[in-house]
């Protein structure tokens, strides 16, 4: 072999080992933001009405006051924050592949209810609040909104960045609005299963928690909008979680951390530097829509009827697309 393409290889190699790690500190400033940014911001205003800075946290908290329902008004969505290259290295390091199955029609509203959720819903994140997966060009017409707790919006400087990054809070009255005040093409993304369901997350398990869950079916009613499944095959595959035996100290803390605050904090490591996730492909499959009439009082009959419907349909999705997303044949969707 040349001095030439042994150079060339080098050079390769370099380039590979330069891009791993960029993916690397691209994924790693995402986890710390999912874990520590929103409490490290109220803790640095705090902080700072004690200082000689006072000034800064007492404007910054006028201006929240004024500005306290923006997030459940349609947000303050920008181009910006969503196109950061980060979120490409982001995409690439597992990588997230986003699979369409059925056209979606940019005259209507749509609620997608996206499963499971993961540790950190790396999935949903990336196709639905980033520009690097192609879901404008996937789904012409179509803007996805990805709504997250609400809780998150009040925390001081974090609710800047998470709504710059087109997220809305999953109340009533914010997806309310979204579908009634802001045109069609819009896509509510939910993670249907939430703080629950993150305590299901576990390598080789597909566990959804939906038996019970049924105010997106009443809100899809409410509005009109068709209801689409959505599957992250490869979600619970990112984390190793730290499973809390049923009755123990440390499960009660959970459940009563979770009735707090909202969420459920998860014991969990990863592969790197134990916070970094398994590098395991995410495939984000968007399924075919289920067409929803208009109702403005809708019956619990009717609900339960498009309730059942959607879970038919979530199940038909998995068990066709498992095994083309790393699934063996034997894996089960199971409901709780």
């Amino acid at each position: 072999m040349g001095t030439d393409n042994v150079s060339e290889l080098k050079g390769k190699e370099d380039k590979s080992q330069w891009k791993e790690l960029i993916e690397d500190i691209s994924v790693l400033q995402w986890v710390f933001s999912f874990l520590f940014l929103g409490v490290a911001c109220l803790l640095l205003m705090i902080y700072l009405m004690f200082t000689s800075l006072w000034l800064i946290p007492t404007l910054y908290f006028s201006w929240q006051i004024y500005d306290w329902h923006t997030p459940e008004r349609g947000g303050r969505r920008t181009k910006f924050v969503r196109n950061w290259k980060v979120w490409k290295h982001y995409r690439d390091y597992f990588p997230v592949k986003l699979v369409k199955t059925a056209e979606l029609n940019p005259s209507k509203n749509y609620i997608m209810g996206c499963h499971p959720h993961g540790i950190m819903c790396v999935g949903a994140f990336s196709c639905f609040s980033t520009y690097h997966n192609g879901f404008a060009e996937t789904f012409p017409g179509i803007y996805p909104v990805l709504a997250i707790l609400a809780g998150l919006f009040r925390l001081p400087l974090f609710r800047e960045y998470i709504l710059s990054a087109g997220l809305l809070p999953v109340s009533k009255e914010s997806l309310d609005f979204l579908l009634s005040r802001t045109g069609v093409g819009n896509a509510v993304v939910i993670i249907i299963g939430g703080a629950e369901e993150s305590l299901t997350s576990s390598p080789g398990v597909n566990t959804v928690v939906m038996k019970h869950r049924k105010g997106f079916v009443r809100l899809a009613l409410e509005h009109g909008a068709d209801l689409v499944p959505v599957y992250s095959f490869g979600e619970n595959e990112l984390f190793q979680q730290v499973v809390l035996s049923e009755g123990s100290v440390g499960r009660q803390l959970q459940a009563l951390f979770k009735q707090i605050m909202g969420f459920a904090p998860c014991l969990f490591t990863g592969g790197r530097w134990l916070l970094l996730p398994f590098r395991r492909p995410v495939t984000t499959v968007v399924g075919c829509p289920i067409t929803v009439p208009k109702v403005d009082s809708p019956s619990q009959e009717q609900v339960d009827h498009y309730h059942s419907l959607y879970m038919k349909a979530l199940s038909e999705l998995f068990h066709k697309h498992k095994t083309s997303c790393g699934l063996a044949e034997t894996h089960e969707l199971r409901f709780i």
